[in-house]
């Protein structure tokens, strides 16, 4: 009978709001929470048949999701490994617990943000033990490929903070000026000298003394050099010596003319470098391309002997001092020495559905046939957004809309444990016929 659809309409009522009540609480309860995504509940009315002159209430059904594809607002932090994304995409976290069994690949969850430190392991944590995931660099630095579509690339990031790290030197490269006026049959002949320090595969200080000597003419000038290069690692031994002409013409004038080899790697007239074997193997060394005067590296003008600009890569050995993580998701190592290494690059997670992820607890999420399958772009590629550091996602809470719909939820409540009382009412009145 229609009296007992009220009945239930009433019961329905209550049950919907109380559900959507809930939903409010934890909303309200998390406005502070980094990364939380509120709860959001949606009435829809339920019908049942009724026949000719009748109608029976069908009452109310309650469905609540989590929006999890909005986004907080972030915030600034001083820690250089507080993550949050600008835009979309999901950082790669799995659980610590999962990484110190050892069993094997951890499982990829999903998060927004995370404040992220070093563990006494090493390992980029939060103090609710989730754990940074991302693809290694290999020992230069380089990302390899990983495949997109699985997580079985990732690593949790760890970082060894204790680690002492030098760079061999592999280039070099000499800008130096030779005085075109010690090449005449009246000037001395005296040689010009200057080293360049270089590191070891180990780390060691050593050096390349590199020695110039003119080529005094009977008349006039020659324009001609000796270059004679020797290493420190080796006793003083000579790797290198090269005969050097240099340009007097009005087009070219200072520039290399001709380089001849006498011993030491054959000169490459297309890179304008030598190569040279040293102890710890061979170093590239740049001194200037034939004919190209303003490329750099060695010149012969009316000025004094200058070594202007000389460089080389490589660095001695240092300790890490930090770690920071920049917007496309590169993680590099600082050390004392001022050079920087990349060690992983986190990759951005996006699905075709964000919200039909499974929701667990500390704001991480996991993937499922209803969010679609999902791909690892690099940030700031793809549909994805960046990564920013020293910055956190607050709660996606409106603590103002949620009061007003608390307000709401409660008259609401009480309109349906009205519909129950009145009906309880109605049915005394008919049980009183009887009497």
């Amino acid at each position: 009978m229609t009296i007992s659809s009220s009945l239930n309409a009433g019961v329905a009522g209550l049950a919907t709001n109380a559900s959507k009540l809930a939903t409010i609480s934890d909303n309200i309860a998390n406005s502070k929470t980094y990364g939380y995504k509120r709860m959001e509940s949606d009435f829809s009315s339920m019908v049942l048949s009724s026949g000719k002159g009748k109608y029976t209430a069908g009452g109310v059904s309650v469905s609540s999701k989590r929006l999890i594809d909005q986004g907080g607002s972030l915030t600034g932090t001083s820690n250089a490994t507080d993550l949050a994304i600008r835009g979309r995409g999901f950082l790669p976290v799995t659980n610590l617990t999962e990484v110190k069994a050892g069993n094997g690949s951890p499982q990829m969850m999903l998060t927004t943000t995370g404040s992220f430190s070093t563990n006494a392991e090493g390992y980029l944590v939060t103090d609710s033990g989730l754990v940074l995931m991302g693809a290694p660099a290999d020992k230069d630095g380089n990302i390899t490929s990983f495949p997109r579509d699985t997580s079985v690339g990732l690593e949790p990031v760890k970082i060894a903070a204790n680690q002492i790290m030098g760079e061999p030197t592999t280039t070099m490269s000499l800008g130096v000026n030779l005085p075109a006026g010690e090449t005449t049959s009246t000037s001395s002949g005296d040689p010009r000298e200057h080293s360049v320090e270089y590191y070891s595969n180990l780390g060691v200080s050593e050096k390349i003394t590199i020695t110039y000597t003119p080529t005094i003419p009977a008349t006039g000038a020659s324009n001609a050099w000796t270059m004679v290069l020797t290493d420190s690692s080796l006793g003083g031994a000579i790797i290198g010596q090269y005969g050097l002409t240099f340009d007097d013409s009005r087009t070219s004038g200072g520039g290399l003319a001709t380089v001849t080899t006498t011993t030491g790697g054959t000169y490459n007239t297309t890179t304008g470098t030598v190569i040279l074997t040293t102890d710890s193997g061979p170093i590239e060394i740049y001194i200037g391309q034939v004919g190209l005067p303003e490329e750099g590296g060695l010149s012969q003008l009316g000025y004094t002997f200058a070594p202007l600009n000389v460089s080389k890569d490589g660095s001695p050995v240092g300790s890490m001092t930090s770690v920071s993580v920049d917007e496309r998701g590169i993680v590099r190592a600082t050390f004392d020495t001022g050079i920087s290494r990349v060690i992983f690059q986190i990759p951005l997670v996006d699905l075709p559905n964000p919200n039909g992820m499974l929701a667990m607890n500390r704001q991480v999420y996991l993937p499922t046939p209803d969010s679609g399958s999902y791909y690892l772009w690099d940030a700031a590629d793809g549909p994805t957004g960046d990564i920013v550091s020293n910055a956190r996602e607050e709660s996606t809470t409106d603590v103002a809309k949620e009061l007003t719909d608390l307000i709401q939820t409660q008259r609401a409540y009480s309109s349906n444990a009205k519909i129950i009382q009145t009906v309880d009412e109605m049915l005394q009145e008919t049980t009183n016929i009887k009497r």
